[in-house]
């Protein structure tokens, strides 16, 4: 294990070892504010070993960004004084910790909280199912939101945290102008592949102006959506290099890229998975992600059916090339919040299986 054991640096960010926790949605946060039993939550991951916590998803300040009321927001000053009790808690335990700044765009369901009476917004206003079309951005809907992330951003490092990470993957608002599906624009912001990434591209540069320059910003992507399991942003190594160009050049420190099964190849004739494929075309560190030490991927907990804890062999092999730089794990994180410990102790003989229950429960 010693390979997963390597401490790692990303800017002014120093980790302890190669494991984060993924990002999972709890609604756990009444009104949006997390709590201390959040703090504990998070901190109790911190203090069994991992080395970076990625928050849940949090909503930035735009009236559009959220579609359910107990998700954590990341503005106003209840939600950042309960953010800054969760950063205490990690650090005080010798933790790392970033928020995940997010907006759901064309995904919020019409007339939900926190602002029922906010229009569902995207690029084109075209859902990923086959809901009702929603509000095709203006300019200034643009400048909007834009300016929202950059805020995030700024609270971030004004509470405290070590970095952030803004979600740009799973069929969410910057993932659907990237994607062209959903982006039909025919303005700056639709087109080819660099137009598409322009809007991402902007938050980025933003939020790296706002922030100090050491202080590190990671761009969570992903080739699948939602309900779009075959969806691609790039169907070749030369299109995924399109997309994450302008990215790299606005500032990304480190992608995070998100897939279900990290073990698969991404294209034909290599076995590198997408993080490994996003590393050698950007020449960034990545995150890799996906049903790690579990033996299903995680649309199975959704239909009630638990994951028996696997071996990493395969993981630790990929990691000892460096085909990745850290690995995210978030179910098996779930069922078992001594996981990191435990694996990194050779102790893989006591890990707890994860259960769906786990998905009702704030342990």
């Amino acid at each position: 294990m010693d390979v997963l054991a390597r401490p790692f640096s990303l800017g002014s960010l120093e980790l302890r070892n190669r494991i984060a926790m993924a990002p999972m949605t709890r609604e756990f946060s009444p009104g949006g504010v997390p709590g201390e039993d959040v703090a504990q939550y998070y901190a109790r991951r911190a203090a069994a070993g991992v080395g970076l916590i990625i928050t849940e998803g949090t909503y930035v300040d735009h009236a559009s960004a959220g579609t359910k009321g107990g998700v954590p927001r990341f503005h106003g000053a209840d939600a950042l004084a309960g953010w800054a009790g969760v950063v205490d808690a990690v650090h005080g335990v010798g933790g790392k910790i970033v928020p995940q700044l997010w907006h759901v765009g064309m995904a919020r369901t019409a007339g939900a909280p926190p602002v029922p009476e906010a229009p569902r917004v995207g690029p084109s206003g075209i859902p990923l199912d086959e809901t009702e079309h929603g509000h095709a951005m203006t300019q200034q809907d643009l400048d909007d939101v834009v300016a929202a992330f950059a805020a995030g951003a700024a609270a971030a490092e004004a509470q405290g945290f070590d970095g952030i990470e803004i979600h740009g993957a799973h069929g969410y608002l910057v993932d659907q102008f990237l994607w062209e599906r959903t982006n039909r624009r025919t303005d700056a912001y639709g087109g080819d592949i660099p137009s598409r990434s322009r809007f991402a591209a902007e938050i980025v540069a933003a939020a790296r102006a706002v922030v100090s320059p050491d202080f590190p910003i990671i761009f969570r992507m992903s080739q699948w959506k939602i309900g779009g399991y075959d969806a691609k942003l790039g169907t070749s190594p030369q299109e995924l290099e399109a997309v994450l160009a302008p990215l790299t050049e606005a500032g990304v420190d480190a992608f995070h890229a998100s897939t279900r099964r990290y073990w698969l190849p991404e294209f034909d004739g290599s076995d590198l998975n997408l993080a490994g494929w996003v590393k050698k075309l950007s020449g960034k560190p990545t995150i890799s992600v996906g049903s790690v030490g579990l033996d299903n991927e995680f649309t199975k907990a959704f239909q009630g059916e638990g994951g028996g804890v696997t071996d990493i062999d395969a993981l630790l092999d990929r990691l000892e090339r460096d085909e990745f730089d850290l690995i995210a794990v978030g179910r098996a994180l779930l069922g078992d919040p001594e996981w990191a410990a435990k694996t990194l102790g050779g102790r893989a003989d006591e890990l707890k299986p994860f259960s769906p229950a786990a998905l009702r429960t704030l342990y």
